[in-house]
């Protein structure tokens, strides 16, 4: 089998390669939005596509709708304004985005970051950890990182543990959280080495990122078991994407599916209003109706949480469907079937809060 470095090399990069992939399928207005937006779509995920079609297609492949932007912008989160030094994000007190590197196993279609992974102004290189690290250091109110980019598993394994001792010398810092998606875009990355690696640096989390069941993969699946038996937990990180996963028959099958790779789905996303991603976008109604389709439907153990990260920012806002009706000296609810419910309030409150 191939290494993960030579799958990586062997990647499609140019509009030419991608032409050559996929004959008759590319757009002449392709070009225009390689030039804008980088592609990588690696020889692993390539076959993926070849044999699942739209739904990996879609995710992998630029489209010239990725040029119309809509009501969507270049940093709708507001990174950029929330960044005290190149590379860290604060943007929630006790906690920190910490981003390490500027490339990817596959470059997303719908990414948030587009405007910087896989270019120069994606902060990369020692220089910019450094000065991470040291804002990490003066600021002992911060007690959890998330490490993300790009995608920071594709780091050298040694540059990677230099990193997690670092952090793991910051007495204040209790939680490590690490972003990557190469779980299920580049699986043969999760070696036996790195896991031995990551495991030295417990208490280690990681959320990846699949959309679509024919991404769970027996590759996929060896790498999951591979970290979940170095006792790192796992969660994923789904997106609701227009024409890949919009249905509840897909989130279903694919959150059933994460529970088998000993994966938590933990968010179902909606599509952040990022320039050159409008056309992924479906309406919140529709995320609801989904939701509505697994709650009370699929193990509980299955069912993420549904959520948008609010423009301008101001952090992530769950969603749900709303069950309750009336509140009172009873709780009046629909249940998950459909049927109207009552639960009867207490008449006093307990010694302990009456006092």
């Amino acid at each position: 089998m191939a290494s993960w470095k030579q799958i990586l090399r062997n990647s499609i990069t140019s509009y030419e390669q991608l032409r050559a992939a996929f004959p008759g399928l590319i757009e002449p207005a392709v070009a225009e939005v390689i030039k804008r937006y980088p592609l990588r779509i690696n020889s692993y995920y390539l076959e993926l596509i070849k044999h699942h079609g739209q739904p990996l297609f879609r995710q992998a492949v630029p489209s010239p709708a990725e040029l119309a932007c809509g009501p969507c912008e270049i940093d709708p989160l507001a990174e950029d304004r929330l960044s005290p030094v190149p590379g860290i994000v604060h943007k929630y007190p006790d906690r920190v985005l910490f981003l390490v590197a500027n490339q990817c196993a596959l470059y997303c279609r719908f990414c948030t970051r587009k405007r910087h992974v896989g270019r120069p102004s994606m902060p990369d290189g020692r220089t910019h950890l450094d000065r991470g690290l040291d804002y990490l250091r003066r600021h002992p109110e911060i007690k959890e990182v998330l490490v993300s980019g790009g995608d920071p598993l594709l780091l050298e394994d040694h540059l990677l543990e230099d990193l997690l001792r670092a952090l793991r010398s910051i007495d204040t810092l209790e939680i490590i959280r690490i972003g990557s998606r190469v779980p299920c875009t580049l699986p043969m990355r999760i070696t036996t080495r790195l896991c031995r690696i990551l495991k030295r640096y417990h208490p280690l989390f990681i959320n990846t990122h699949f959309n679509h069941p024919a991404e769970l993969t027996e590759e996929a699946k060896q790498a999951c078991t591979r970290l979940a038996d170095a006792g790192i937990p796992l969660g994923s990180q789904t997106v609701l994407l227009r024409g890949v996963n919009d249905s509840p028959e897909t989130i279903r099958t694919l959150m059933q599916g994460l529970l088998r790779f000993r994966v938590k789905p933990y968010y179902l996303f909606q599509t952040d209003i990022t320039a050159g991603t409008d056309h992924f976008r479906t309406t919140t109604a529709e995320g609801l109706a989904i939701m509505e389709q697994l709650l009370g439907h699929i193990s509980g153990m299955a069912v993420p949480a549904y959520a948008l990260d609010a423009p301008g920012g101001r952090g992530k806002i769950r969603l749900s469907p709303n069950y309750v009706l009336a509140t009172g000296s009873s709780l009046s609810f629909r249940s998950y079937q459909g049927d109207l419910c009552s639960y009867p309030e207490p008449d006093t409150l307990p010694p302990a809060f009456s006092q």
